[in-house]
């Protein structure tokens, strides 16, 4: 007997997300989650021996995610019928057991759809609750099934660090590249397993005439050349990378000089990058020259970056002299005011971050007070010398 009407009721109205590849909740009436809940219904009623089928009750979830294929994640309830598993009707040509005599599940699954082809069962668990009795969990998980990896497992890893060694030993680009962000990847068992990973790369400012590998001084640079890449790999059960194949597309940096890799590039005045540079200078500045009282950067005239086997930062700036006194002050504050009336001085800066010396930084300054003579250039490395130290034309390692 053909089930006359079918009660789905909704738990509530889900709005789709505009963002491709992310979940999409969508309405449970949807006739393609209606078609995805078919299926696993199906898929389950098929799996049973003896017993009989189960009618479906309600959905009360259906998300979507859309990518090269479609994947759908269901939640629906479900009551036992009255026609045997090995009836051959269908769960819609059955009615729904009595109440007190009828079985009840629930269950989730997972669903993928390529393109125009029929729906097939990921993963599925359902939980049974018999007429009289303690819920059964009933699972069924389809290994040969292509699932989609929503956050990067720790066994993903060694995949994606083969594919950045791979980029960056078979490109004939001057830089290292490093990973940036997955976007989306997929796994298969099989005798193994099959990846299909989709990434973004950014380049570093690690020159392949400097480096040959990528390590953790290799820093991405802000205008550098980026570049999407699609591959496919086979990790076999000795998880060995036994094949392994690549497609990537580099876009060119925006505003960065090609060919010049190495030239200044200006930088805005109020660019947080400088920050740690206006420091260092500030810092330098009053531990270097021999004033009773600090000073502080009053205006940035202009600063220029560059890339040479590190940053260096050129820096041309105003400072003046505070309220606060060597004598009482170790380093400067918040609290510490310009003078009205104090000393100004016109500085110029080269700071200079080498890779791969972190606690090291090199920076020579020059200074000029207006309408007096230059003061004389210092040459500073590593960090600042006491306050009240008098100025040195020589190298000072840090």
């Amino acid at each position: 007997m053909k089930l006359i009407a079918i009660l789905f009721l909704c738990s509530r109205l889900l709005t789709s997300f505009a963002q491709e590849d992310q979940p999409q909740e969508i309405d449970c009436n949807n006739e393609d989650v209606f078609k995805a809940v078919d299926a696993a219904l199906k898929k389950y009623n098929d799996r049973n021996k003896s017993g009989n089928q189960f009618v479906l009750y309600r959905i009360t979830e259906g998300n979507k995610t859309v990518d090269n294929d479609i994947f759908y994640s269901v939640k629906y309830e479900m009551k036992e019928g009255d026609c045997p598993v090995q009836s051959g009707k269908t769960w819609q040509d059955c009615d729904y057991k009595e109440a007190e005599q009828a079985a009840t599940g629930e269950c989730m699954a997972t669903l993928g759809k390529r393109r125009n082809v029929e729906f097939s069962v990921t993963t599925q668990t359902c939980h049974i609750t018999p007429a009289k009795g303690p819920v059964v969990t009933s699972q069924y998980e389809c290994h040969g099934c292509l699932h989609p990896i929503k956050t990067v497992p720790a066994d993903f890893n060694p995949v994606l660090r083969h594919a950045m060694e791979h980029f960056n030993n078979h490109t004939n680009h001057s830089h290292l590249f490093a990973l940036k962000e997955v976007k989306r990847a997929q796994r298969q068992m099989v005798s193994g397993w099959n990846y299909e990973v989709t990434y973004l790369i950014e380049q570093t400012n690690c020159s392949k005439e400097n480096f040959k590998f990528l390590n953790q001084d290799c820093k991405a640079l802000p205008n550098g050349d980026t570049g999407e890449c699609t591959d496919l790999a086979y990790v076999d059960p000795q998880l060995r990378i036994a094949s392994f194949s690549q497609k990537c597309q580099i876009l060119p940096g925006e505003d960065f000089p090609k060919g010049c890799l190495g030239c200044p590039d200006e930088k805005p005045v109020d660019s947080p990058d400088l920050k740690d540079a206006l420091n260092h200078s500030i810092t330098t500045l009053n531990a270097q020259i021999n004033a009773m009282f600090l000073f502080k950067i009053d205006i940035v005239h202009s600063a220029t970056s560059q890339v040479v086997g590190g940053f260096k930062y050129f820096i041309d700036f105003t400072a003046r002299e505070t309220t606060c006194s060597k004598q009482r002050h170790e380093e400067l504050s918040e609290s510490c005011e310009i003078k009205k009336h104090g000393a100004i001085l016109r500085c110029t800066f080269d700071v200079y971050y080498p890779v791969g010396e972190k606690n090291r930084i090199d920076s020579t300054f020059e200074c000029q007070s207006p309408g007096k003579k230059q003061l004389r250039p210092c040459v500073y490395k590593g960090r600042p010398r006491q306050a009240g130290a008098e100025p040195t034309s020589k190298s000072v390692a840090s």
